[in-house]
Formats: structure tokens, sequence, C-alpha cells
């Protein structure tokens, strides 16, 4: 886990949370969502980046954090130097993995995306959340 107050009280100028289901299709509501969003905020970062690292939190949310009577939640914010920061949140609180930088075993789908996100210029941390689960959160610089 990291620290707790990493970006978590950075001046933003933009925000936007949405609320998804726990399921596949989640994944594709989310990137719509997101694309739409930072193109009407106009941020000046790369979409695309921002669109594929929703798309690879909210697939994992979707994989690993699933809960019975739960949905996970998309927090986008467009911080005062211009970086965007996405949360992805989810009601469990483990993450087994996270600090795993090894290669995913040939032809296995998954184990790709953290590493995926990190190689766009995404930094990624995560907390606990205060009361269920947790968040992922990633810093995107805009330039």
């Amino acid at each position: 886990m990291t620290d707790l107050g990493q970006g978590l009280y950075a001046p933003f100028v933009r925000e936007r949370s949405t609320g998804y289901p726990m399921t596949a299709g989640a994944v594709r509501l989310a990137r719509i969502h997101t694309r739409r969003q930072l193109t009407m905020w106009r941020w000046p970062g790369d979409v695309q980046d921002a669109v594929l690292i929703v798309s690879e939190l909210v697939t994992n949310a979707v994989h690993h954090g699933r809960k019975v009577g739960h949905e996970l939640w998309v927090r986008l914010a467009v911080l005062e130097d211009g970086a965007l920061l996405i949360d992805v949140s989810d009601p469990v609180e483990a993450f087994a993995r996270f600090g795993e930088d090894g290669e995913p075993a040939e032809g296995d789908e998954r184990g790709r995306g953290l590493r995926l996100v990190r190689d766009v210029g995404g930094e990624v941390s995560w907390f606990l959340r205060r009361h269920c689960g947790k968040t992922v959160r990633v810093r995107l610089a805009s330039a």
C-alpha cells in the first residue's frame, strides 16, 4: 500500500465520479464516459492513454474486486498543474500482486494491466478506503 496522502488532497480544478456495476460491460461504459468527459474538459494530455488506463483499472476491479451488492467507482480529477488523477474504487481490500513486476506467463492474457499503465506514464498507487475496499490511483501528466 502507498501513502494515503499522495495526491489525495491535491487541489483540483475539475472532478467527476461515476458508479458502475461489477460487470464486463462496465469497462466499455467507463471508456466511453472517460473519453467524453476529458474531451469536454479539453484536457491537454493524451486522452487515449487515459482511456486505456481507465479500461485496465476497471477490468482489474471487475475481475478481482467483485463483491455481491457493491459497485465500482471511477473518479477523474484534473489537478491545478494539468495532471489527471484516475481513481478506481472497489469493495475488496486486498491487492496481493500490486508490487510484482514479473512477466506474465507466455500466452497469459492477464497480469499485464499495471505494467501497461506504467508504460504509458501512469504513476500507480493505492490505498484502503475508510469504510470498504480500496482505491487504485493513477496520476497521468498532461504533457
